[in-house]
């Protein structure tokens, strides 16, 4: 009999691809994840992982039973769901995970209206950036992701994850007040191509976006200033240090002095948000009317 601890183990391993990664992800040492791996081969009859310097891959037997996995798991949240909802669960603790303007946007918002219509369900809230909200969930670390959607994010189709989709926003064109393009209505990105750029550092879901963006309008930005504090970036194009992207909500009661806002002209780079749970635990009484709120706050922003 294969047992389910077992086989969120195993998830964790071919998330995270060593098994160090794996056991701090799930709060345990790695002799113990590699116990458990142990087992687990011992209980299928066949090897499932391979070790190299690289790191662990999945073994042919390992990936169809990970393919198994992603469903069994998705049916025990489900049956976790039914069982607190035969026991009328409606009092509890939600955990959420969302980058910052995120949570000005649509979390704080959604806490408020949680307030009224759901009093008996608390939220704790932790701040994490767009691409680090989504393993937070797989690793079960929190119930809700409010992520960005990002080159090598788990798509919607996801067998581990049901995804929710909230708003999407687009990034305006940040330049000093003494650029050459400070006066025109809306900046040709193409314009800004020789600039010196400021933005966030590699892996931020938004310096995928301008990265994306600039290559589309044929050129590699020169990204002299790195902050995921849009702040930060501001502050710096007000110094006249270089121009940005910046998504239009982080914007919002920012001190503008020193640069001017443009849209951009023509197709706008934009930033797609989504609530994401395990899949399966859509239906929780108490993450369902989380869910809920956070997508009626979204409609109204």
């Amino acid at each position: 009999m294969i047992e389910a601890r077992r086989l969120h183990i195993l998830r964790a391993v071919a998330d995270h691809r060593t098994v160090t990664a794996a056991a701090a992800a799930l709060y345990l040492t790695p002799s113990a994840v590699s116990q458990q791996l142990t087992a687990l081969e011992q209980e299928t009859g066949h090897r499932l992982v391979e070790r190299g310097a690289k790191g662990v891959r999945l073994t042919p037997a390992g990936e169809i039973l990970l393919g198994h996995t992603h469903a069994v798991l998705a049916q025990l949240e489900r049956a976790e769901a039914e069982l607190a909802a035969y026991s009328a669960g409606s009092a509890g603790t939600v955990t959420l995970a969302s980058f910052a303007t995120g949570i000005g946007m649509v979390v704080a918002p959604a806490l408020a209206r949680l307030a009224r219509s759901a009093p008996g369900i608390r939220v704790r809230v932790q701040d994490a950036e767009g691409d680090a909200s989504l393993p937070m969930v797989l690793d079960r670390q929190v119930d809700v992701a409010v992520a960005v959607e990002y080159r090598g994010a788990p798509g919607a189709d996801d067998p581990r994850l049901t995804h929710i989709p909230l708003y999407a926003e687009p990034f305006d064109a940040v330049v000093p007040v003494t650029h050459r393009l400070a006066d025109a209505d809306e900046v040709p990105l193409a314009e800004l191509a020789k600039d010196p750029w400021i933005g966030p550092y590699p892996g931020n879901p938004c310096h995928d976006v301008v990265v994306l963006a600039c290559e589309h309008a044929g050129f590699q930005p020169r990204l002299e200033h790195s902050s995921d504090d849009f702040r930060a970036v501001v502050a710096l194009a007000s110094a006249d240090a270089g121009v940005a992207l910046v998504p239009r909500s982080a914007l919002r009661g920012m001190d503008l002095t020193g640069v001017v806002v443009r849209p951009v002209d023509g197709v706008a780079p934009t930033r797609r948000v989504f609530a994401a749970v395990r899949r399966g635990a859509e239906g929780h009484p108490l993450i369902r009317p989380v869910l809920d709120a956070l997508a009626a706050v979204a409609t109204v922003n």
